[in-house]
């Protein structure tokens, strides 16, 4: 059984589409570097799931995560506070999609609510395939295998992590009641000592009796303290005071982070399908030519006419780069028609170019030492592997498979 502590675990993962831009770095990679300092992190490449929408363009795949590794790395995501790794290397994620799959209802699957917004946005493309159907619950397995406590999303995906605790909860509930379970549990309890046994059956039956939340918080509590029980034992009362079987697969949490407020360059959410996005490693001459023709409010044609902040997309940046008393300037100076859309726009230029400056350092030297990359998603592969076969095991022999 594995010593994991799921609520000190974190995973997340990005599809690789190459090298990131602004928006990927407020919406995602500032709070990775964040909960690195604070959980147990696996950052992955999710490759198959780039390959549910995009199955017909594989040869780019390889280059592009490299791309994408080189800017975590460049902005400061540590391989030696988390686990950096690609999906496809770690083949225990599609051996419990697979098993998984046996067991999760079709209904499940067809009522995530992105599968239809996703079908509604990529016309385009083919998506009536069986792997398009079922990237919640490959989802669900990149999760389950770590049995990480938390996965940050935007509000957009807690619908997938709902899933997966169902899923969990149902794998559990079928698998969980081994031989012998309610007589294993038992001895478990005798093993805390008396007073503790005590306590922990009283919870229990104040939870289960009484639907006392309380009661079963307060005993959740208790068995990660006790020192005198295995960490299969600790599962195994988890599950038993929830009225269940043993917890072989643990339920997550989503851990909501903010939406990204970064806009693209002509207002709307950057996003490289709209073209208006500024990447990490763009040229800074770039990256002030970007800004200097940014669209703003319509309505100063000439530098006498008046404007409103709120209908520019200049100021959105401001909200993001600027600092209050700044803002306050050119809040004025746009109502007033005391500063040109020029001079408002300098601000934002000095403070991006700033931003981007450190990080282009970093990707420069990752870019000169390829093998460095590869060295760390190696050693990230390899970690993910040790941990996720230690839940297969488990998961083969709670369905039978685990004899032979």
């Amino acid at each position: 059984m594995s010593s994991v502590d799921s609520q000190q675990r974190v995973l997340s993962g990005m599809r690789p589409t190459g090298r990131l831009h602004l928006g990927h770095l407020h919406g995602v990679l500032k709070n990775w570097i964040q909960l690195q300092h604070k959980y147990d992190c696996f950052f992955f490449i999710a490759d198959w799931h780039a390959l549910t929408t995009h199955y017909d363009t594989p040869l780019t795949l390889e280059e592009h995560v490299l791309d994408m590794v080189i800017d975590w790395l460049a902005c400061g995501v540590n391989p030696g506070s988390a686990s950096l790794f690609i999906q496809s290397k770690v083949p225990e994620h599609a051996e419990l999609h697979l098993l998984l799959s046996m067991m999760t209802p079709l209904g499940w699957l067809e009522r995530v609510p992105s599968y239809k917004d996703q079908q509604d946005k990529l016309k385009e493309r083919d998506l009536d395939t069986y792997g398009f159907l079922g990237y919640p619950l490959l989802q669900a397995a990149d999760i389950l295998i770590y049995r990480a406590g938390f996965v940050p999303v935007g509000a957009d995906q807690v619908a997938h992590v709902e899933l997966t605790r169902e899923v969990a909860r149902r794998f559990n509930h079928i698998y969980g009641r081994e031989p012998g379970f309610e007589e294993n549990a038992q001895a478990a309890i005798r093993k805390m000592g008396k007073k503790a046994a005590r306590l922990y059956s009283n919870l229990r039956k104040a939870y289960q009796e009484q639907g006392d939340h309380e009661a079963l918080e307060t005993a959740q509590a208790l068995l990660k303290e006790q020192q005198n029980i295995t960490i299969g034992d600790r599962e195994r009362l988890f599950g038993y005071l929830e009225g269940s079987g043993k917890m072989i697969l643990a339920e997550p949490q989503s851990l909501l982070t903010k939406s990204s407020k970064m806009p693209g360059l002509d207002g709307q959410k950057m996003s490289k399908s709209y073209d208006n996005t500024i990447s990490l490693r763009e040229p800074l001459d770039q990256v002030e030519k970007k800004i200097s023709t940014m669209p703003t409010d319509p309505a100063r044609v000439r530098l006498t006419d008046v404007g409103d902040p709120d209908k520019c997309p200049v100021w959105q940046l401001h909200q993001t780069y600027s600092d209050e008393k700044t803002r306050d300037w050119v809040v004025d100076g746009c109502k007033n028609a005391g500063i040109g859309c020029l001079e408002c726009k300098r601000p934002v230029i000095d403070a991006i170019v700033a931003e981007l400056e450190p990080i282009q350092r970093e990707a420069e030297q990752y870019e000169k030492d390829p093998d460095i990359v590869k060295s760390i998603i190696t050693d990230g592969c390899d970690k993910a592997r040790d941990n996720a076969r230690e839940t297969i095991q488990e998961v083969r022999e709670a369905m039978g498979l685990g004899q032979w």
